[in-house]
């Protein structure tokens, strides 16, 4: 459609009714007399606009035909305003002119409308990868649980391509934006400013919420979503991280770019219009955010509260950009409150995660030694932890929550540089936090370990589950978090656990075979010597039946204790039996050298055997 303030120099047919109306605004205009022929040229433009084709039905230039008798219509009521209306004829004249141009501007606000619905262009999420992911990621679980073993394997970020987000997209048909335009402009210029946004409105905010429920956005109240199921809740808040991003940059954005085309030359009818569209699904979404901050604290929403306090800390530029002046005021403060409370939430749930793991209790040791499930889940945590250092970096800066805690079994120099360094000013807070929830879990797994009646089993629970910190912290992304001297630190203590452990376990087993004398002739008699050999293989057999049933599940942690454990044992052993043989006899030895290597190298698998039974390897 051409430009809709030409005037077409030749008209025909209906055109006639329109230079009849132009007619009329002269003659207004040189205070001429209006007779009853005026009257019903002006009955028969209205009439006619109420059956003049619309926009849509006809062509381009039927258009311009359309909204040029409507420019007459009200050029005649301000011609007619202008003038003092001293008459009943003349006053009825005016009435009866603005019913033509109400007439018209009903029409023009169904036909704006209804260009708005049909030529609008389909929104399609699934093009962006949107629905493929929806149950993936991290399931960070439960406390309860602490250690789901799938855990480990399954974490990884959530993630939207950002080159979806951000491009703009045309939301109507750009072939019907001019007409759009050319009416837009008609309204306003007719005083039906507000009918005509308000058609906007209505049309667009329907769009908007389709938009929303094809990204699978439902709307809840406070009460809804904090009665949900962990499990349904964690569903609907990676869907909402997701789309979020959708919706402000690439679906706002376009809505924006929509009011910006048909609205620009209208002073602020393009943002006020973009506002009152965009306010009730972006509340819609925000409120969904505001009910997870005020729900409970549990440690496995950390990192949920993460994802949406990341995404609204993303977007931040962008929504003060789409709302930036009183009229969006509105949404803007509500989004900066959410984002506040979200960040009050990471800290809170920080505080409670620390809470859960100090107050883990257990009323009976852990089986076989291994490493126990509240270990695996805080260091598991803490790995995803990683991925939010910069935001954890900034919102853990200034909290004074993080005490000073030594952990148990510190050597004095790695305590001593390792106090030094946190004081230093040089350690960020993310690894302040990250060191004392360690030191949080070595205090419980210290408690957890006097629940073992053995000594030795207590440093072999210790060992393993420091060996395991040591080795979560050394190859994966915390080594820059925690540092080499936390790794050399933890590598000494699980070092001391398990030289612990062989001397509570081996110290009075190898007394049995500690030579007492100078050379063979010993004054020893043969009977104490046999007792002694005897004394030994009860104890040797017996730590075999137990300490086959403990578990080492790292494989080189493992074979390095066996390899240690054998050179004392069997060095023993074969020496005393060498300076011994002939005062004991052969026949009283049980086991030679190889196969009490052998006998060792059964340790540790978690899996319980018996010398008294026939010897399978």
């Amino acid at each position: 459609m051409g430009d809709c303030e030409s005037v077409a120099p030749q008209l025909e047919g209906e055109e006639n009714l329109i230079a009849a109306a132009k007619h009329i605004v002269r003659a207004l205009g040189s205070n001429k007399n209006l007779t009853k022929d005026v009257k019903k040229i002006l009955a028969d433009l209205g009439s006619q606009l109420s059956t003049m084709a619309t926009i849509d039905d006809e062509g381009p230039d039927e258009a311009f035909e359309y909204l040029s008798a409507v420019d007459e219509a009200r050029k005649l009521i301000q011609g007619l305003e202008n003038r003092c209306l001293n008459g009943e004829d003349e006053k009825e004249l005016l009435r009866r002119a603005h019913d033509v141009l109400q007439l018209a501007m009903q029409r023009l606000e169904e036909e704006f409308k209804y260009l708005l619905v049909q030529h609008r262009q389909p929104f399609e999420p699934e093009h962006m990868s949107f629905r493929s992911s929806e149950d993936d990621g991290v399931d960070v679980g439960s406390m309860v649980s602490f250690g789901d073993e799938s855990f480990e394997e399954s974490a990884r970020r959530d993630s939207v391509s950002r080159t979806s987000e951000e491009c703009i997209i045309d939301l109507v048909h750009p072939d019907v934006i001019q007409d759009l335009k050319c009416i837009a402009n008609s309204m306003f210029m007719s005083n039906y400013d507000h009918e005509c946004r308000q058609a906007y409105v209505i049309v667009r905010k329907d769009a908007l919420d389709e938009c929303l429920f094809d990204l699978e956005i439902e709307k809840f109240s406070i009460e809804d979503v904090l009665k949900m199921e962990w499990g349904t809740l964690n569903s609907k808040i990676k869907r909402w991280v997701r789309a979020m991003k959708v919706f402000v940059r690439r679906y706002l954005g376009s809505e924006k770019w929509l009011c910006d085309q048909i609205f620009s030359e209208l002073g602020s009818a393009n943002f006020v219009c973009f506002v009152e569209a965009a306010k009730a699904p972006m509340l819609q979404l925000l409120n969904f955010a505001e009910a997870i901050s005020i729900g409970p604290h549990q440690p496995e929403k950390l990192v949920r509260f993460l994802d949406m306090y990341e995404v609204l800390a993303d977007l931040l530029l962008d929504i003060d950009a789409l709302f930036p002046d009183e009229a969006g005021s509105s949404v803007k403060v509500e989004y900066h409150e959410v984002l506040k409370r979200l960040a009050d939430s990471v800290r809170a749930t920080l505080v409670e995660f620390k809470n859960a793991v100090a107050t883990n209790t257990s009323t009976n040791p852990f089986a076989g030694g291994g490493i126990h499930h509240l270990t695996r889940y805080v260091m598991n945590y803490l790995r995803l932890l990683v991925d939010y250092k910069d935001t954890l970096n900034l919102l853990l800066k200034n909290d004074g929550s993080v005490p000073v805690l030594l952990s148990p079994d510190s050597s004095p120099s790695t305590e001593d540089e390792s106090t030094s360094n946190d004081f230093s000013g040089g350690v960020s807070a993310m690894t302040l936090h990250l060191q004392s929830l360690t030191s949080i879990l070595e205090v419980n797994l210290h408690e957890k370990s006097k629940l073992y009646r053995d000594a030795s089993l207590q440093h072999f629970f210790l060992m393993n589950n420091i060996h395991y910190m040591a080795q979560k912290v050394k190859n994966s992304e915390l080594r820059v978090i925690f540092g080499d001297k936390w790794i050399r630190k933890h590598n000494w203590k699980f070092q001391q656990h398990a030289m612990d452990y062989e001397r509570a376990t081996w110290s009075t087993i190898l007394s049995f075979l500690k030579d007492e004398s100078n050379s063979s002739n010993s004054s020893i008699s043969r009977t104490l010597l046999k007792e002694r050999l005897r004394s030994f293989y009860v104890a040797f057999e017996e730590v075999y039946r137990t300490q086959t049933a403990w578990l080492i599940p790292d494989v080189q942690l493992r074979e390095d204790l066996r390899i240690s454990t054998s050179l004392k044992v069997i060095q023993a052993y074969r020496t005393f039996v060498g300076r011994q043989m002939y005062h004991i006899g052969e026949k009283h030895i049980r086991y030679n050298a190889e196969e009490m290597q052998d006998y060792l190298l059964d340790l540790f698998e978690g899996s319980q055997k018996s010398l008294h039974s026939p010897h399978r390897r």
